[in-house]
């Protein structure tokens, strides 16, 4: 070959090596991020800024990245209705989870059910981010993750009550993390071991598998806020033992090389308050004649549901609905503890269903006033002191109840101050970082971070 052929082979051989060098610079920068999201269940946002608080990972990522000053959570402010409105981006007016699983009436007036193991599909009637993430060919993974009981669109997950047959079950059994035995009684073990081995899972998962999309949830701190009340020392020593375990996903991300494509978004869904006084309302079912008991367990005309600092209010009957509903608003309107009483007409703008629309929704909401919740009980007296205790479920409007939001990584400002937000806007925010779309959302986008995603 002569020497004007080998240059031009050489510098033909330069080209496609440039080339193909360029495409893949091309596909790597264009690549859309790992999102890690983690829930540090209970965590409230007035919490967040207290020095006292030994949070020093939140601390870099809020400063690395962005932080709302609060996230506004939807009613009723417990755990599954808003890990469901922030994978939706939708109130329960649209996703209809009311509870921590699934109401279940039976019939002849008995007392109604929560049933947590039920299908995601029955339960949840709205598009996720991890469905929308599965439907766009990117891979999605869960760990304790809610309302998500068999769904199709995981690829990997450790769950709630975790099978030692599972696949990263037996990933952690064969790294000598855990034991089959210790799986089988994972149920009946403390919440912070709980804890230890869902993060211990979601790190094999982001190191064996590398999701596009991972969500965690983590349950120490709502447990401790339950029994000793927040901001107790008890709840000083869980935020600091969830920040451990943040700092362990992201350590992670950053051995497996993964940190500079990646997004960590650290949420809640609650705030908390503290109570002093229990309301057994289906005590004054009873007394006014409402409940009574039967043969084998007691019988109503209507049943009041506890969820903390709210309660819902079932007619058993539907066709006694017109007749009852009046009744138990006077029953309960002025009654101690009680802030304010919600009818039909209240839930639209209270982000609640109506009984038309599921048949999750009450008849009517209760809405307690501080230092107050409400309690299962239906014998005794209708208010009980009880020793400083905390809880959630209050109105959403509550201060105390405001969760927290902080993001940090790749397409996401440094030193950003959100303001307020809604827990709406996560999951459009997720969808915009993985560059997908959702089917209908009441959220947005939070603007400053798809500033960084357009710049992509």
């Amino acid at each position: 070959m002569s020497k004007f052929g080998k240059s031009l082979w050489g510098l033909c051989a330069l080209a496609l090596i440039t080339c193909a060098t360029s495409a893949r610079l091309t596909a790597q920068t264009l690549k859309h991020p790992t999102v890690v999201m983690i829930s540090l269940d209970g965590f409230p946002a007035y919490a967040l800024d207290d020095p006292r608080l030994p949070i020093p990972t939140l601390r870099k990522l809020a400063k690395e990245g962005a932080v709302a000053s609060s996230m506004r959570p939807v009613n009723p402010t417990v755990t599954w209705p808003n890990h469901t409105a922030i994978v939706t981006g939708v109130e329960p007016s649209e996703h209809c989870v009311l509870y921590n699983g699934l109401l279940v009436r039976p019939e002849g007036g008995l007392k109604p059910s929560i049933e947590p193991w039920r299908d995601k599909e029955e339960m949840v009637h709205a598009q996720t981010i991890y469905d929308a993430a599965h439907d766009a060919g990117l891979t999605t993974a869960q760990v304790d993750w809610v309302a998500i009981y068999k769904a199709k669109s995981i690829t990997w997950q450790f769950p709630e009550l975790p099978d030692p047959d599972g696949l990263i079950e037996r990933e952690l059994i064969s790294a000598g993390t855990v034991t089959p035995d210790q799986l089988r009684k994972f149920e009946d073990s403390s919440q912070a071991w709980q804890d230890e081995i869902w993060a211990a899972a979601a790190e094999d998962i982001l190191e064996r598998h590398k999701p596009d999309l991972l969500m965690l949830h983590l349950l120490t701190l709502d447990d401790t806020n339950h029994e000793y009340g927040p901001l107790t020392a008890a709840s000083f020593t869980a935020m600091a033992f969830l920040d451990a375990k943040v700092k362990q996903i992201v350590d992670t991300l950053q051995r497996r090389g993964l940190s500079n494509n990646a997004a960590v978004i650290v949420v809640s869904d609650h705030g908390f308050r503290r109570y002093k006084n229990v309301i057994q309302t289906n005590v004054r079912l009873r007394q006014k004649g409402l409940l009574r008991d039967g043969p084998g367990q007691p019988n109503s005309d209507a049943w009041v549901m506890p969820e903390g600092g709210s309660a819902m209010v079932y007619v058993t009957d539907p066709a006694r609905r017109a007749e009852l509903v009046p009744e138990l608003r006077r029953l309960f309107t002025g009654l101690e503890g009680i802030e304010g009483v919600y009818g039909v007409e209240d839930f639209p703008k209270m982000g609640l269903p109506t009984p038309s629309k599921s048949n999750q929704a009450p008849d009517l909401l209760l809405a307690a006033k501080p230092d107050y919740m409400f309690g299962k009980e239906s014998n005794g007296n209708v208010v009980v002191p009880v020793p400083s205790a905390g809880t959630h479920g209050y109105l959403n409007s509550d201060p105390q109840m405001q969760a927290i939001f902080i993001a940090s990584g790749k397409d996401i400002p440094r030193g950003v101050q959100l303001g307020r937000i809604s827990n709406l806007d996560v999951a459009p925010t997720i969808a915009a970082l993985l560059g997908i779309k959702m089917n209908r959302t009441q959220g947005h986008a939070i603007e400053q971070i798809v500033k960084g995603v357009s710049k992509r």
